[in-house]
């Protein structure tokens, strides 16, 4: 066999070489072709769900959230494993796939699950899957800061804007920035599948219930959150024929400032409204901060991560 294939080689010479170079050149593209990761990734085919639930306790978001979803996905095909951490306010499930498994369809059957799982759950939670993207994936972090000199109140909503050069709270001010500027636009990028806020303070509105004035005029707490939630909304209303066109009706009702809130009206007192005002004083304020970011020992800072699609 040997002799015979040496033999082939010396009088076709010419073949063998040319064979050899293609060879050779096949070699190389396929070298520049090849996916080089300094990191490899070797997370598992997962998907993960997230619940927020900021009144819950952990033994509360395990009993009532997170165990009810995993009976839920117990069942689902090709599954290989389910695990979940409980915190205050957070229930977090993931699950396992196989290897060979569309990530895709994994996804599209944990939804189908949770649409059945809702039901046990309280209401207002609402699980969410995360994004497609793994523990690997973090591929840029960045501050953002107010350079010194500059003024950009454009950017900001009205309550918050400059006021020669202080403001009220710079840390909130950058977190809206992030959230409601810079993440947008971040997100438009190929790639990216999520962009992280970390840091800073989040902006919301906050009414201060006095429970005097609200025992005075004979409400209930329950009375102040429904009227607040019904008067936040905004309702279409059809259309009207004029001249050959349709004059569409809206009713604008989404609340817009803190006056907005003062006004809402949420019982009479003898043909006399009770306004939210009477009963609370309404404020701009922050969300309770579990925690804090900062950049090389500055201080505080407000930070954005961006995570590659999986």
């Amino acid at each position: 066999m040997i002799e015979r294939l040496l033999d082939f080689s010396i009088r076709f010479r010419m073949l063998v070489i040319a064979g050899g170079v293609l060879l050779a050149a096949a070699g190389l593209y396929a070298a520049t072709q090849l996916p080089i990761d300094a990191v490899p990734d070797i997370t598992s085919n997962q998907v993960q769900i997230n619940t927020i639930a900021p009144a819950f306790a952990p033994e509360e978001m395990e009993k009532y959230v997170t165990f009810p979803i995993e009976v839920a996905l117990s069942s689902l095909p090709r599954k290989e494993e389910i695990r979940s951490i409980s915190q205050f306010g957070l229930s977090q499930v993931t699950v396992t796939f196989a290897e060979d498994v569309d990530i895709y369809w994994a996804r599209q059957l944990v939804l189908e699950r949770l649409a059945e799982a809702e039901r046990e759950l309280p209401p207002g939670v609402a699980p969410e899957l995360g994004p497609i993207s793994t523990g690997l994936g973090e591929i840029y972090q960045f501050t953002v800061e107010r350079r010194a000199g500059s003024t950009a109140p454009d950017l900001l909503p009205a309550s918050s804007r400059l006021h020669g050069t202080q403001r009220p709270d710079e840390l909130m001010d950058l977190r809206t920035v992030l959230d409601w500027v810079i993440k947008p636009q971040l997100r438009t990028v190929p790639g990216v599948i999520e962009v992280n806020s970390f840091g800073g303070r989040e902006r919301q509105y906050e009414v201060l219930v006095d429970p005097r004035r609200l025992v005075a005029y004979k409400l209930t707490l329950h009375r102040v959150i429904e009227a607040i939630e019904r008067n936040n909304v905004n309702a279409g209303g059809a259309y009207l024929e004029r001249g050959g066109e349709q004059q569409l009706l809206r009713g604008i009702g989404l609340i817009a400032s803190i006056a907005d809130i003062e006004d809402i009206v949420i019982a009479t007192d003898s043909g006399t409204p009770v306004r939210v005002r009477d009963v609370a004083d309404v404020e701009v304020g922050s969300q309770v901060r579990q925690g804090a970011a900062t950049r090389e020992a500055r201080g505080a800072a407000v930070i954005g991560m961006a995570i590659l699609v999986n």
